[in-house]
């Protein structure tokens, strides 16, 4: 195999790869009573564990994953897989707080590897670019999404500390299968970290498209939080009053429009940039819409989560596929730019959700997301109508 040479098995592999890993970074978030219970400790003490792995991927988002384009991305990749699994396995050990802490925070720095592995897969075909990056991110979404499930189940049946060794476990049986067919792609940039670095920022003032999708992303990724906070108040709530386990359903279905958003990567190389976006971004407000005017049926919140995730990733997928297109020898970095975009968009939508439940439920809350999602359609309509 040359060095840019692979076979098409690997974009399945590395989607794999990419959902097992960032899992890690969701897999605390329904289990946090049963930690706080087991170490004796308060819910608001517990909750900063997740506050840390996610401060954590942000960080290696910004200060690693730019490392993609000037060192080995195979090798980085693997080392820090390597690096996260030893860190799962000291969280099984752990019956300290402040330890706790400080492995999930760099539990999120090692899960970088999610946001290597996606750019990375651009470079890979580069007809087929939208598909392959569609097919890898929708790994990552499946994750996210399959994570909350998993963990759930998983801390009821064994307890919580048998759901990072089995992660541990899985992050290594993936890295051993990057290590044996991930292709090696050459590096292109030859300068020091610094300048790395700064030619990451450079990139913003540089590219108009970078700035309209980052800004894009931000927003639809934040309704995205906003939606999955407030859901489980709202069902868990009078009149449907549903515990955590069908709550927990709520996320296979989202799994299933991660299965679908990767036909909007075609449309995207088929050069349907608007139009497909367009139509993400309409079925994120119709979804939105549809349980604003049905806020208590199931058929109408079943539909609504399926079209509003088809929506939501499709809308990243697309984006993707615009940013790659800009600058060959810097994906890890534009990756860098919107990945930060879009986490930020995902804080400020959770905070405005939960600040908006607080004010007015379920009804304020679902005006927050239909406001959001409106500046996002906007944001289409006067954005550059290039392909790019």
């Amino acid at each position: 195999m040359n060095k840019t040479s692979f076979k098409p098995a690997v974009i399945p592999l590395m989607a794999v790869s990419a959902g097992v890993i960032v899992a890690n970074i969701y897999y605390n978030q329904p289990i946090l009573q049963a930690i706080a219970l087991s170490l004796k400790v308060t819910e608001t003490q517990i909750g900063k564990i997740s506050m840390l792995s996610q401060l954590g991927y942000g960080l290696g988002m910004f200060f690693l994953l730019p490392l993609g384009d000037k060192v080995n991305r195979k090798n980085l990749i693997l080392l820090l897989c390597g690096l996260l699994v030893l860190t799962l396995f000291f969280i099984t050990l752990t019956s300290s707080l402040t330890a706790l802490y400080i492995l999930s925070f760099f539990v999120g720095l090692f899960s970088t590897p999610a946001q290597i592995i996606l750019p990375m897969a651009a470079t890979l075909g580069k007809e087929n670019r939208g598909k392959n990056v569609g097919v890898v991110f929708s790994g990552i979404l499946v994750g996210i999404l399959g994570a909350r499930v998993i963990s759930g189940f998983i801390t009821e049946l064994l307890g919580w500390r048998y759901v990072f060794g089995i992660s541990g476990l899985m992050v290594l049986a993936v890295t051993l299968m990057l290590k044996l067919y991930l292709p090696e792609v050459p590096s292109k940039f030859k300068g020091s970290y610094f300048h790395l670095i700064k030619s990451t920022l450079a990139l913003i003032p540089k590219y108009p498209v970078l700035r309209q999708t980052a800004l894009l992303g931000s927003f639809t990724f934040g309704v995205f939080c906003s939606f999955w906070t407030t859901l489980t108040f709202h069902l868990s709530s009078a009149p449907l009053n549903y515990h955590s386990g069908i709550i927990g359903l709520f996320g296979l279905i989202a799994i299933g429009g991660a299965l679908v958003a990767p036909y909007f990567g075609k449309l995207a190389d088929k050069g349907n940039v608007r139009r497909s976006l367009i139509t993400t971004v309409s079925m994120i407000i119709g979804s939105i819409i549809l349980i604003k005017l049905f806020p208590y049926s199931i058929p109408v919140l079943i539909l609504s989560v399926f079209f509003l995730d088809i929506g939501v990733q499709a809308t990243q997928i697309t984006n993707f596929t615009r940013i790659y297109s800009l600058h060959e020898e810097a994906h890890s970095r534009l990756n860098t730019i919107y990945m930060t975009t879009y986490f930020i968009g995902a804080a400020i939508g959770t905070y405005f959700g939960l600040l908006s439940w607080k004010i007015g439920k379920w009804d304020m809350a679902t005006w927050q997301m239909l406001l959001w999602s409106s500046i996002a359609l906007i944001i289409v309509i006067f954005s550059n109508k290039r392909k790019a």
